[in-house]
């Protein structure tokens, strides 16, 4: 449990700067960094901690609820290692929210690209997205941080 008065935000380690990826980069947010000036930030990659490599074949869910590469290779044990790690150290650290990567197969937690590789989104959850709201953690995207985030006048977005 934390020890400071600060609550612990789980954040996917890509929106900090961690070049983590699929593609091997990162996919930083000014928003959700700027949420570390009142919460402590926990960096996670659940995809790296599920035992896969950065950079790696970019992964869909499909609709019977496997993580697929676009050429076939079934990577959903990986994924529900990384889910289950994600959310152990939600545990460990006493994290009751979490700021995950939009439309991932992993975090997406509103959308997530619908298996054809055609980058269409469908309405859906990743598989550490869903493993954290089981689990109690309440959980939202970048998008919705930067969406909720004061505009240079201090009106919101």
């Amino acid at each position: 449990m934390p020890s400071d008065d600060h609550p612990v935000v789980l954040v996917s380690a890509c929106l900090l700067g961690v070049a983590c990826n699929h593609r091997g980069q990162a996919s930083p947010s000014a928003a959700v960094a700027a949420l570390g000036n009142g919460a402590r930030l926990v960096a996670v990659c659940p995809e790296v901690a599920g035992g896969l490599p950065t950079p790696r074949p970019a992964a869909e869910l499909q609709p019977d609820g496997r993580v697929m590469t676009a050429s076939g290779a079934d990577v959903t044990d990986q994924y529900r290692r990384g889910a289950a790690h994600a959310v152990e150290l939600a545990r460990v650290t006493g994290a009751s929210r979490a700021v995950l990567k939009a439309r991932s197969p992993s975090c997406g937690c509103h959308e997530v690209y619908d298996g054809t590789f055609s980058r269409t989104p469908r309405a859906g959850e990743g598989v550490t997205a869903a493993a954290l709201r089981a689990a109690g953690i309440e959980v939202g995207s970048e998008e919705d941080v930067e969406a909720a985030a004061p505009t240079i006048d201090g009106s919101g977005a």
